[in-house]
């Protein structure tokens, strides 16, 4: 029996290339919509040698495993061998900004294999998560939910396009290693980016021994490529744009959408929650490592400095809507809102947000007026151009005090 796995995807660039990601690339730059760079055309080509061995792929179908403790031995010993006549998969690596999705949205528009999946690599192990957890409830006797997960994953695609993969999260951790040797098993071709090399993964965290052979087996069944592009493309787009929009109203509405679309190519995100000590933090959009929420989601609620510093890392664009006057008579959402802004501050997460105001009169008035000053300056400063040409400050969660995106009752 399967576990069915729903992946839910971002809004996949226009299709229709059909000369391979290299001809899409240089189409783009043709018509001035990208402006040569050395590194990103060298991916495309590495792109293009990949999609010529897809065309028209499909895995063969496994052979069952054999059970018992001499194959269980056996298994231990050697390698872990995808099915022969596979292609090996690419994993592209690279600072943030430097055009790695996008040089993979152009692998996956052109990509000739069906069927076919690109996901935001922490929405895929939340997922994963989820399933596993219903399969325990629904089959409390049987011991591996591993294979038939494999099995589904194998059904919805035999390409996966994962978006920044990241490894932060033991309990995802302790599953990679046997769903990824599993999926290879089955055929499975894996394209992906990241900010991190495979060696680099999960480095410095408790219990990485026993991560080394998940990152052993990537490295076995896909090449790594670094995208070492000087420019930092995303980081001079938001230096473009404006950050702070005041009031709120259908402009300022219609100029988040605009700048959610300008930032991860798409329209729409996905719903994402943060398991901080605990309990959830919902944020209604999330693509790319851009998130957008309404203002009484973050502030309105009884979150405390954790759970604002998880968005802060997480994230390295907030789009707020909707921050009210503030005042005596709301002082708890201004006083969690003055936390927000201290951890996004610090974390150098960039801030676009419609208001009632603009910030040095959002609280102009009444006790605790004084202790606002310095958020409106830092929202000030927030939006300067000095600002935004800042790294996003994106440390790993350390030490257990924040868990995202996991099912923490597995």
């Amino acid at each position: 029996m399967q576990i069915p796995v729903t992946m839910a995807e971002a809004e996949p660039p226009q299709a229709g290339y059909r000369d391979g990601p290299l001809a899409a690339y240089r189409a783009k730059l043709a018509a001035g919509e990208l402006q040569p760079d050395p590194a990103q055309a060298q991916a495309a080509a590495v792109l293009q040698e990949l999609w010529t061995k897809l065309r028209g792929y499909a895995p063969v179908p496994p052979l069952p495993e054999p059970s018992g403790l001499f194959a269980r031995l056996l298994r231990r010993k050697t390698a872990p061998q995808a099915p022969a006549g596979t292609p090996r998969g690419l994993y592209l690596v690279g600072e943030v900004g430097r055009g790695k999705s996008m040089l993979m949205d152009l692998f996956f528009a052109c990509a000739e294999v069906a069927p076919k999946r690109r996901i935001h690599f922490h929405q895929f192990m939340q997922d994963c998560h989820q399933r596993i957890h219903r399969w325990k409830l629904a089959h409390p006797g049987e011991a591996d939910p591993i294979p038939p997960l494999a099995d589904s994953i194998l059904a919805e695609a035999s390409l996966l396009c994962f978006d920044e993969f990241q490894v932060h999260d033991i309990s995802d951790a302790m599953i990679l290693g046997r769903l990824f040797e599993a999926l290879f098993l089955r055929g499975v071709v894996v394209v992906a980016t990241s900010n991190t090399a495979p060696d680099d993964l999960f480095k410095g965290r408790p219990g990485r021994d026993a991560f080394l052979p998940f990152i052993a087996l990537i490295n076995q069944h896909v090449h790594v490529l670094l995208l070492a592009a000087e420019r930092d493309y995303r980081r001079e787009r938001i230096q473009g744009l404006s950050t702070w929009y005041a009031p709120v109203d259908g402009r300022a509405e219609r100029a988040l959408d605009a700048t959610f679309e300008e930032l991860t190519n798409a329209r729409h995100g996905a719903p994402e929650e943060l398991i901080v000590l605990g309990h959830k933090v919902e944020i209604a959009e999330v693509l790319r490592g851009v998130a957008r929420c309404e203002f009484d989601s973050l502030c309105g609620r009884p979150l405390g400095p954790a759970d604002y510093l998880a968005v802060a890392v997480r994230y390295h664009t907030l789009l707020l809507d909707g921050i009210p006057r503030l005042g005596p008579e709301n002082f708890d959402r201004a006083r969690r809102f003055i936390t927000l802004i201290d951890a996004l501050y610090e974390r150098r997460c960039k801030l676009v947000a419609s208001a009632a105001a603009t910030p040095d009169t959002l609280y102009e008035r009444g006790e605790n007026a004084a202790m606002f000053e310095r958020t409106a300056s830092r929202l000030m400063e927030m939006q300067s151009r000095e600002y935004l040409a800042l790294p996003h400050l994106q440390d790993e969660l350390g030490g257990g005090s924040a868990v995202v995106g996991a099912d923490n009752s597995l």
